[in-house]
């Protein structure tokens, strides 16, 4: 499994974030910025509470939910404090802007930041800016960085393995401990993405669609491909059962469990009277 080469304490938090096999399950909880108050994050201290229950090795939230939500993370669960943002109102949803610190993030407890990048967008120079004035803080403070990208030139680019590889290396170029980028759909092809990529890479888990067992398929391809984990937030904190969910996914990630011994623990715990407690 590919490691990041990191020294101090970026090393020492990066543990938190990946195992010994250099694996991670993170979930993102950042949309309340670009999409709203979605389903499943009005009661953001509630979703935090399960999927950290769950076995989540990490979650993302901005800065201002912290403070409310930090009492229901478990000990083990780390904290990533995202550092972009754009709203759906103002019609510049891809116009990615810095909107906090890697100070703040420090104050706040965080064990990494992450930022989002949109390639192929007319702002796609401030965020290059951005990103790598995030990097060098990270380098003085010692914290990780999860870079989040994305090829918004054109719906067709958005999966094409040659641009999304690109997108990966340029992050890990730009100072980048471990990527964020969508999969490809096929695992020969995103192969080699991770190949070119000299830092670990995580997949998005994309838009919400309620069909687990091919969520699992998805998941277990990415990690055979070379993928660290996943880095999933709609297709989880809209579930039926956060905790259930995120619990079955790391046992995908971190127990290599086959795709159909894990969908069929699911559908148990899902059929039993209290799901939550059975994870």
């Amino acid at each position: 499994m590919k490691e990041a080469a990191l020294t101090g304490g970026k090393s020492l938090r990066m543990r938190r974030l990946l195992s010994e096999a250099g694996r991670c399950l993170i979930v993102p909880l950042d949309h309340g910025v670009s999409d709203g108050p979605v389903a499943g994050l009005r009661d953001i201290a509630g979703t935090v509470e399960r999927i950290s229950a769950g076995g989540a090795d990490a979650v993302v939230l901005h800065k201002g939910l912290v403070s409310a939500v930090q009492h229901r993370l478990r000990p083990d669960t780390a904290l990533i404090v995202h550092m972009s943002a754009s709203t759906s109102l103002g019609g510049h949803i891809n116009r990615k802007v810095a909107v906090c610190s890697v100070a703040e993030a420090v104050r706040l407890g965080a064990d990494a930041v992450s930022v989002h990048i949109n390639l192929g967008t007319e702002t796609e120079p401030e965020q290059l800016v951005d990103t790598a004035r995030t990097a060098g803080e990270c380098a003085l403070w010692g914290i990780p960085l999860l870079a989040m990208v994305y090829v918004r030139s054109s719906p067709e680019d958005q999966l094409h393995p040659g641009k999304l590889s690109h997108a990966a290396r340029m992050a890990a170029e730009l100072g980048a401990d471990l990527v964020k980028c969508p999969y490809t759909g096929n695992p020969d092809t995103f192969a080699s993405v991770v190949d070119g990529c000299p830092v670990p890479v995580v997949i998005a888990g994309g838009a919400a669609h309620g069909d687990v067992r091919k969520l699992f398929t998805l998941v277990s391809e990415a990690l055979g491909a070379g993928a660290a984990g996943v880095s999933m937030g709609r297709n989880i904190f809209t579930s039926p059962d956060p905790a259930v969910l995120t619990r079955h996914l790391g046992r995908l990630i971190h127990d290599s469990h086959s795709v159909d011994r894990a969908y069929s623990s699911y559908q148990e715990c899902l059929m039993s009277d209290t799901p939550s407690a059975v994870v």
